[in-house]
């Protein structure tokens, strides 16, 4: 049997103590760090959204790298639950078709970028759904610039989840500041506001679908662009949804959980991450409040959080 690869650095094991320590840290008054992940009154008559979290240890090598025929199977299963389908390919022509253009809102920090894998599968699936090759580009940094991003009727928005110290957080909302030609006006109060890209006219109503890579994700960081793969782990997921919002969200509670077992005690992500509640309760994006969030979950659930 295949079996996850154990990174260098020594790692300290989720223990049911760990577990039920951190469970007791997050049921004072939800989760600390993240106050605007919650806190208008839930409304019983508003629509949940379906987010699925899926989990495969099998998707990482002994050496730490990925199988790529365990990420495209990953991806599959989430898509098939999250649509209702029997097959991924119609679960993906429920998002888009043959006269659509479409751009994969990537990531390329170095340190932890999108895997090409995924990108790939990602590829994959839109030319099963019918979509012409020419008529998707994946890019980040240059989507401003990229002709089928210009014309695009449909985005798929990907990224790895990570703390960031500007933000709090590196998320799918996030990941849409390059799309506006002044990123840093969107950087004050904690990158609050970051859920106002999303409204603008070239960007309002065309995104499809959201992953938020889970694989190995970054819970700590101490500065403008600090990597130590120390703070990293193989929670070996993805998380997918048609709601950005609902996504982060889910994240984010991995996120603090993570630090509330690695350092022993609540330990509250730094910027606390506000543009996530802004993002529903300023901006209608989506639901950020767990009772509005319907969690599916798919596969392994060793070393689970939430």
């Amino acid at each position: 049997m295949r079996k996850v690869g154990v990174m260098r650095e020594k790692k300290r094991v989720i223990t049911r103590r760990d577990f039920m320590r951190a469970s007791s840290c997050m049921a004072v008054g939800g989760l600390i760090g993240l106050p605007l992940l919650g806190n208008s009154p839930v409304r019983c008559a508003e629509k949940k959204s379906k987010v699925a979290l899926v989990r495969d240890k099998e998707v990482l090598d002994n050496g730490g790298h990925l199988r790529p025929d365990v990420l495209q199977d990953m991806l599959d299963r989430a898509v098939i639950s999250l649509f209702g389908t029997s097959d991924p390919v119609t679960a993906w022509k429920q998002l888009v078709g043959p006269t659509d253009i479409v751009g994969i809102k990537s990531n390329v920090w170095y340190h932890l970028r999108t895997p090409r894998p995924l990108e790939e599968a990602i590829l994959r699936r839109l030319l099963d759904a019918g979509v012409r090759e020419e008529n998707i580009s994946t890019d980040d940094r240059g989507v401003l610039r990229n002709p089928v991003f210009e014309g695009s009727t449909a985005l798929i928005n990907v990224r790895p989840m990570r703390t960031h110290n500007w933000s709090g957080l590196g998320t799918l909302i996030k990941n849409y500041i390059m799309f506006v030609h002044k990123p840093w006006t969107y950087h004050g109060n904690a990158c609050e506001n970051l859920g106002a890209i999303w409204k603008l006219s070239h960007l309002t109503g065309r995104t499809r679908l959201n992953v938020l890579v889970m694989l190995t994700p970054l819970f700590h960081g101490m500065g403008p662009h600090h990597f130590n793969r120390r703070f990293t782990w193989p929670y070996c997921g993805l998380i997918v949804s048609t709601d950005p919002v609902a996504a982060d969200a889910t994240g984010a509670r991995i996120i603090q959980a993570k630090r509330n077992v690695y350092f022993g005690s609540v330990r509250p992500i730094s910027p606390p991450p506000r543009h996530i509640g802004a993002a529903d309760t300023r901006f209608g994006l989506g639901n950020s409040r767990k009772e509005l969030i319907h969690l599916i979950r798919l596969g392994w659930d060793g070393d689970i959080l939430i």
